[in-house]
């Protein structure tokens, strides 16, 4: 047998005793603190009959290449069971770069797909009928835009911005944090996400108008009592700001969903989806003085950890990504993300995406695990668990507070410190051997077989920057032109909401790059201070 190390924790360094029993549920109110599924302060679910109902969504995350390759590759997966789309945009789309700037070479369609103009965004959806199909889009710096360009493809097809449903993340504070795709100073691209707010709750009654990310939190190396407090506090920021600009929290906050990592340690993510969903409930409630129950909701969609996945030995990555979706709809997740097993070393090959989603097929279809609500709800350890994983974070809400709030928590640095120390502990336990991770400091193997990766063809950023020079060829420049200028008219005033002089622009076929501009040319683009 192999030798098991004498410190038992889990990734949080929350200790672990041999086994649990009421004792460690001394004091614990349940009828305060679990409830019935589908009631606050939903513990155990936001569904009084989650799964039994309908399964979650099976929304695998992908694009790369051009607006045609990953046409194809979305018609592939909603023909084989595929419930919903999510859209993966390179770099340059992400950060407003159009394909043709200097800083994009080398990018174009390398991490998602190169989306310049509405011209793409047509390829993209060719097909696929918005009314019948929820999109999510991963995007953040450029939401509003491409926002935007997705309800400019909607109007084309003959379908109205209120029967479109899907998610823009629209997460930017985040992205300060852990991921560095931003434009704009944080309080104005604040301003832009309680824009999106306003209009969605207006035009796009059934649009998730942000995805509040503690993803990316967790794939920066962040442990999981700091994913829960993190993502939490930014939840905290984003009602604050769009209160201060006026709105009825009722009006938005059922609008508002999540996104969390589903990460390897399958008891204690199951406890952390419960903790975060209590946390929220009552924050909404009780500070913010939401009266709808579905402004008390979280909401959430998860993905299984990137971070955690291989190069050596990736047919393991298998196993990994099936208990990390095992863990996220013990939790209770509303939709999923299922990674493929060739993501450490190059994007998913279709056969590999194929494999992830069928993966997320076996555990709907034939695990069992879905029949019932919160099966794991009243054991003893995931009770305890929750509870001390929603008392960890509640420490950290409380002192960030204390700072004065999330954005002086980002801007002195307190954050990215925090996460920087967790990711920093965790090497050292896997250099230490503390930490297993099966294939690189264990059960190693000398013979590794060929691996078959997807590519990107180089010929394709050239014919990228051909398509965009015809779209900028075959526009009226005067209209593209007037459009820019309103939009940084609106972004002048700050009682103007911007999207719909960027709607506008992009059916004028503006391209991101140029409308990211006519911002940055008011607002300012945002340096991050060196923290030490």
């Amino acid at each position: 047998m192999t030798e098991r190390k004498p410190k038992f924790e889990t990734t949080s360094h929350i200790e672990l005793k041999p086994f649990y029993d009421a004792d460690d549920l001394s004091g614990f109110d349940a009828g305060n603190s679990l409830g019935p599924p589908g009631e606050f302060p939903f513990t155990r679910g936001i569904q009084p009959n989650m799964y039994r109902g309908r399964f979650w969504t099976m929304r695998q995350y992908a694009g790369f290449g051009s607006a045609a390759e990953s046409n194809r590759r979305y018609k592939f997966l909603l023909s084989q069971g595929q419930m919903g789309l999510s859209v993966a945009f390179d770099l340059p789309t992400q950060i407003g770069l159009d394909s043709d700037h200097p800083l994009a070479s080398g990018e174009v369609g390398k991490v998602g797909v190169a989306i310049d103009s509405l011209r793409d965004m047509e390829t993209l959806f060719d097909g696929i009928p918005l009314d019948k199909v929820s999109t999510s889009m991963t995007i953040n710096s450029t939401a509003a835009i491409l926002l935007a360009l997705y309800i400019g493809v909607a109007k084309k097809q003959g379908v109205p911005p209120e029967k479109l449903s899907g998610t823009v993340q629209n997460d930017i504070l985040k992205e300060y944090i852990a991921r560095g795709t931003y434009i704009y100073p944080p309080r104005h691209s604040l301003r832009v996400v309680a824009n999106i707010f306003e209009y969605c709750a207006k035009h796009l009654p059934e649009w998730n108008t942000i995805s509040i990310s503690g993803y990316h939190i967790r794939e920066a190396g962040s442990s999981a009592v700091q994913e829960v407090a993190f993502t939490l506090m930014n939840g905290i920021t984003y009602v604050k700001a769009a209160v201060e600009a006026g709105l009825d929290v009722d009006l938005f906050a059922p609008r508002l969903s999540f996104f969390f990592n589903a990460h390897n340690n399958l008891l204690e993510e199951v406890a952390k989806f419960r903790a975060a969903r209590r946390m929220w409930a009552r924050l909404m409630r009780d500070r913010f003085g939401a009266r709808k129950p579905k402004s008390w909701m979280l909401r959430f969609h998860s993905q299984t950890s990137g971070a955690t996945l291989t190069a050596q030995q990736p047919e393991i990555n298998v196993v990994r990504v099936a208990l990390q979706a095992l863990a996220a709809v013990l939790g209770g997740t509303q939709s999923l993300h299922t990674n493929s097993r060739d993501e450490a070393l190059a994007l998913p090959t279709e056969e590999s995406a194929l494999l992830a989603l069928r993966t997320q097929q076996v555990i709907a279809q034939e695990s069992g695990v879905a029949d019932v609500v919160d099966p794991l709800g009243g054991s003893y350890f995931i009770e305890s668990m929750t509870n001390e994983i929603e008392r960890r974070a509640e420490e950290y809400v409380a002192r960030i507070e204390k700072m004065g709030g999330m954005l002086q928590a980002i801007e002195t640095g307190f954050v990215q410190r925090e996460i920087q120390e967790s990711a920093y502990q965790y090497q050292r336990a896997i250099e230490s051997k503390d930490q297993t991770v099966v294939g690189v400091n264990a059960f190693v193997s000398d013979h590794e077989k060929p691996f078959s990766i997807l590519r990107v063809d180089p010929a394709l950023e050239e014919q990228q920057k051909k398509s965009l020079a015809a779209v900028r060829a075959e526009r009226d420049t005067s209209k593209v032109d007037l459009a820019l200028r309103e939009i940084e008219a609106a972004a002048r005033d700050p009682r103007k909401n911007l999207l719909p002089p960027i709607l506008n622009a992009v059916e004028a076929y503006a391209t991101v790059g140029e409308i990211s501009d006519a911002m940055r040319r008011e607002f300012g683009e945002y340096q991050e201070a060196i923290v030490i």
